[in-house]
């Protein structure tokens, strides 16, 4: 055994021993892979072996591995002010600067920035924020919150409420209460001929109807769902998505977790469609996975309902970590880095020719959809093409086949949907060079042809 080889294997032992894991279950984590170093699109472990880091990790590392820029951003920080409370009556420069900066390149009717350090307490907070709002409102009953089936939102305990992904409910319930799901746009799956954009979002007014208006806080929604599988909507949802919204005077929140920061191909999603929302949650890309960092942007009108209240109603949400100083100082410099590099734009143009050589798949027999949304696409796999069928248990064999060839990626995450089946997640880093996109399209070919074989 070779000096990699046994600190490899000791490193797996200690690990058994004493790590509990995000989706833990032992057997699924016996032959792990223990990563040592990243630099640009690629990731070395432990025993000496690279691989393509097609999902940027966990949709998270925008400007790529080993980027000293950052690691110096983070130790100046440290060393000039570690750590600062944010507390009401205290601040610091960074914290203060990134806010600033975000509600500047966010959409037009942005004000105002809550830090957090993560996208689940990210949408966590953005729940509170809607009721809160309601609450100042003089509409204290406004508390439901409507989401979609395959929408991911986190798994704390009302972030997993929104999430609509079985598998992550079924050993930790109850849910949450006044948390409800509806149908997803999910053009590939909708039944009928009708158009799926539309329809899915008169699917939220419906549920708006059926509870009443003057119960419902919010709207949550992924401009592209992520790891309910890269689900694209149709364009005509969130125009009409938003009149809803307006309609019946509830919040749109839009879960910018993944989209947000460049990953689409513009700084935030829902611009792709023209609409603003009225809450933005956010995390990974803002330190391109560097540091825990998260955040909600409020609106302006959102904003103007905090600012103006009295001291008993004042908003009582807080965590030690918001606006760390180090989380801050490493976004900006995150924000530098993808302005100066232009990767938003980048990700436009190189996830064309991504999804473009996805689409090239399409002739193999268990390719039932090719999706995407700048640096983020999907391939859906089916038994039969004809009639739709899911394949179930594909997914998996052909993520193990990437491994073999020095490919990372996911597929759909949570299980219990088998209504649609396996999808492939691909999100490489935004900087990805073009052979190496095309090399990704390649293994996964190779990797679905060995699956079914």
């Amino acid at each position: 055994m070779n000096d990699h080889a046994a600190t490899s294997e000791a490193l797996l032992d200690s690990d058994r021993r004493h790590l509990i894991h995000p989706l833990h279950h032992p057997k699924e984590h016996a032959g792990a892979q223990i990563f040592v170093e990243g630099r640009g699109a690629m990731l070395r472990t432990a025993d000496g072996k690279e691989y393509i880091d097609g999902l940027s990790c966990l949709w998270n590392v925008n400007v790529g591995h080993g980027r000293k820029e950052l690691a110096d951003a983070a130790s100046a920080q440290m060393a000039k002010l570690a750590y600062a409370s944010a507390y009401a009556g205290f601040s610091n420069e960074p914290a203060i600067r990134l806010a600033e900066r975000i509600v500047g390149l966010a959409y037009s009717n942005m004000a105002a920035a809550y830090f957090t350090t993560g996208g689940a307490e990210s949408n966590e907070s953005a729940f509170k924020i809607a009721r809160y709002h309601w609450k100042r409102m003089g509409k204290p009953n406004k508390v439901k919150i409507i989401s979609r089936q395959y929408g991911y939102h986190g798994v704390t305990l009302a972030a997993m409420s929104a999430t609509s992904l079985p598998g992550y409910h079924k050993m930790f319930g109850p849910l949450v209460p006044e948390f409800l799901q509806v149908a997803p746009p999910y053009p590939y799956r909708w039944p009928g001929n009708g158009d799926a954009g539309i329809e899915a979002a008169d699917a939220v007014e419906a549920a708006i109807e059926a509870h009443g208006a003057d119960t419902i806080a919010a709207v949550i929604a992924e401009p592209v769902m992520g790891a309910g599988g890269v689900i694209v909507p149709a364009p005509t949802y969130f125009p009409r998505l938003r009149q809803i919204c307006d309609r019946h005077n509830v919040l749109l929140i839009a879960d910018e977790v993944i989209t947000g920061f460049g990953r689409t191909g513009r700084w935030f999603a829902m611009g792709h469609w023209n609409v603003e929302p009225d809450l933005v949650s956010f995390a990974k890309g803002v330190t391109s996975g560097y540091l825990p960092l998260g955040g909600v942007l409020v609106s302006k009108q959102v904003h103007r309902v905090m600012e103006d209240a009295p001291m008993d109603e004042r908003f009582m949400h807080a965590a030690t970590y918001s606006g760390h100083p180090v989380c801050c100082a490493v976004g900006l410099r995150n924000i530098d880095i993808l302005e100066q590099e232009g990767l938003p734009e980048r990700a436009a143009v190189m996830g064309k020719r991504l999804l473009a050589g996805l689409e090239t798949l399409r002739s193999l027999p268990a390719v039932g959809d090719v999706r995407g949304l700048g640096m983020m696409c999907g391939v859906e796999l089916v038994e039969d093409k004809a009639s739709r069928k899911p394949a179930i248990g594909l997914g998996g064999r052909v993520v193990a086949e990437a491994m073999k060839r020095g490919l990372i990626i996911r597929q759909r995450g949570g299980g219990g949907t088998p209504v649609s089946g396996d999808s492939l997640c691909i999100a490489p880093p935004l900087m990805t060079p073009e052979a190496t996109l095309d090399r990704i399209v390649g293994i996964i070919g190779e990797s679905i042809q060995a699956a079914t074989a």
